[in-house]
C-alpha cells in the first residue's frame, strides 16, 4: 500500500501517534514531587548517606532491568509496558506521602526505575515501527525531538507549579498530584496504536536477546550506532543534577537559581525541537555539532557569570538534539524484531557510562569546583567528535569520497 492510496487514515493514523506521545511524554515528566523530594527525605529525618543510598538503589534498578525489559518489549505489547510503567511509579510516589520512611523511599524508588525501564526501549520502537507502517519514519527524529521538547516543558511547568501546589497542602498534595498525573500517563498510554504481526512478538525473551545482539555483531554500523547513544547521552544526562550548584556559584541569590536554571532548560528545549531541521545532518555535522556544543559548555562554565550560563544553555540544547539524532541513527539501522532490545541495549551504556561521570564529577568539583567540572566534562565530547569524523573520512574514502555519510546512510537499503 502506498501512501497515495489512502492520504486520509495514513494522516489520521499519525496525527493519533504523534498526538499521543506527545500527550504521554507531558504527563511522563509533570511529577511535582521532583522539585521537593530531596526535602521530603531530609524532612523525615533521613541523613546524606541514607539519601545517596536511595539514589545508587534507584539507579541500579534501572541498570538490572534495562535490557531484560527491552527484550521483554520485542516479545510482548509494547503499549501493554508503556500504561504498566507509569502505574508502578505512582503507587512508588503513593508510598513516599502516606508512610515516609526509609524502608518506603526505597520500595518507592525500585518501583520507579522498573516503571522506568519499562518504557526505555519500548517507546522509541512502537513509535518507530508505527512511522514505518504509514510510511513516515524519516519524521522519526522530528517526532521524538517534539516529544522530548514536550517533556522538558513540563519538567520546567512542574518547578513552577510545585511550590503553590506545596504551599497549599505540604508532601501529601504534592504527592497526590503526582500519582494522579502517573495515571493520566497510563490512561494516554493505552490510546498508542500498535500494529505488529503476532509473529513479531514471538520467539521468547531469550531469543529476543540473541537475536538483537546477533545483529550487532555481524553489522559494524549497529555496533557504532549503539556506541554513539551512550557517547552523546551519558555527559550531559550527569551535568543536569548538578546545573542548580553551578548556577549558584556565579554568585547569585538563592532565588535567583531556578529562574537560570529555566534558561539552561529552555536551550534544551530548543534542541529537541531543532531535531527535525537536523535529521538529514551528516557526519561532518554532527562532528561539529559536538564540537560547538562542547565548546559552549566549557566556555559558559568557565565564565562564572549569569550571562555564562546562556552559554550552558546553547551547549545543552546541542546535546539534546545529538542524543535525538543519536537514538535516530540507531533506529535507522536496527532491521529485525529485536528493536527495542537494542535500544534497551543503548540505554544500559548510558546508564554505566553515567554512573563514571558522577564519580568523576565528584573527584573534579571537589578538588577544583563546578565550573572547573563542568568544562572538563566538554573534553569527552570533543573526543567523540574527533573520532565522529575520522570515521566519516574513513567512509568517505571507502566510497571514493563522493559525499558525506547522511545519517540514515547506514541503514539497509530493502
Amino acid at each position: 500500500m502506498t501512501l497515495s492510496s489512502a492520504p486520509e487514515p495514513v494522516t489520521g493514523g499519525l496525527r493519533r501517534l504523534t498526538s499521543t506521545l506527545y500527550a504521554y511524554a507531558f504527563c511522563d515528566e509533570f511529577v511535582l514531587l521532583y522539585p521537593v523530594y530531596a526535602l521530603l527525605f531530609s524532612d523525615t529525618g533521613l541523613s546524606v548517606w541514607q539519601t545517596s543510598s536511595l539514589f545508587a538503589l534507584w539507579s541500579l534498578t534501572g541498570v538490572l532491568l534495562e535490557v531484560p525489559s527491552g527484550v521483554w518489549a520485542d516479545a510482548v505489547s509494547r503499549r501493554l509496558l508503556l500504561w504498566l510503567g507509569p502505574l508502578l511509579t505512582a503507587a512508588g510516589f503513593a508510598l513516599w506521602v502516606l508512610v515516609p520512611s526509609y524502608p518506603a523511599f526505597a520500595l518507592g524508588f525500585v518501583l520507579w526505575g522498573a516503571g522506568g525501564a519499562l518504557g526505555s526501549g519500548a517507546l522509541e520502537a512502537l513509535v518507530h515501527d508505527e512511522l514505518d507502517r504509514l510510511g513516515a519514519a524519516g519524521r522519526y527524529a522530528a517526532v521524538m525531538g517534539r516529544a522530548r521538547a514536550a517533556g522538558l516543558v513540563a519538567t520546567m511547568a512542574a518547578m513552577g507549579a510545585a511550590g503553590p501546589v506545596f504551599d497549599r497542602g505540604g508532601y501529601l498534595a504534592v504527592g497526590a498530584a503526582s500519582v494522579l498525573v502517573c495515571l493520566l500517563a497510563a490512561g494516554v498510554a493505552t490510546r498508542f496504536p500498535e500494529h505488529r504481526e503476532p509473529s513479531a512478538r514471538g520467539g521468547g525473551r531469550a531469543g529476543g536477546l540473541r537475536a538483537g545482539l546477533a545483529e550487532a555483531r555481524a553489522d559494524r554500523s549497529v555496533r557504532g550506532a549503539l556506541l554513539l547513544v551512550p557517547a552523546v547521552t551519558a555527559v550531559w544526562g550527569a551535568l543536569d543534577e548538578y546545573a542548580p550548584l553551578l548556577v549558584r556559584d556565579t554568585g547569585v541569590a538563592a532565588g535567583t537559581v531556578p529562574w537560570l536554571l529555566l534558561v539552561i532548560w529552555a536551550g534544551a528545549t530548543a534542541g529537541g525541537l531543532l531535531a527535525g531541521p537536523a535529521e538529514r545532518l551528516g557526519t561532518a555535522g554532527f562532528a561539529a555539532l559536538l564540537t560547538g556544543a562542547a565548546l559552549a559548555l566549557a566556555t559558559g562554565a568557565l565564565l562564572g557569570t549569569p550571562a555564562g550560563l546562556v552559554l550552558v544553555g546553547v551547549a545543552f540544547g546541542g546535546f539534546q538534539l545529538a542524543t535525538v539524532l543519536a537514538d535516530a541513527r540507531l533506529q535507522a539501522r536496527i532491521d529485525g524484531t529485536g528493536r527495542a532490545t537494542l535500544t534497551s541495549v543503548a540505554g544500559l551504556g548510558s546508564e554505566l557510562a553515567t554512573f563514571a561521570v558522577y564519580a568523576a564529577y565528584a573527584a573534579l568539583a571537589t578538588s577544583a569546583g563546578h565550573a572547573t567540572a563542568f568544562a572538563w566534562a566538554a573534553v569527552p565530547y570533543a573526543v567523540a567528535a574527533v573520532l565522529l569524523a575520522a570515521s566519516g573520512r574513513r567512509s568517505g574514502a571507502g566510497r571514493g569520497g563522493a559525499r558525506n555519510e547522511s545519517p540514515d546512510s547506514g541503514a539497509r537499503t530493502q
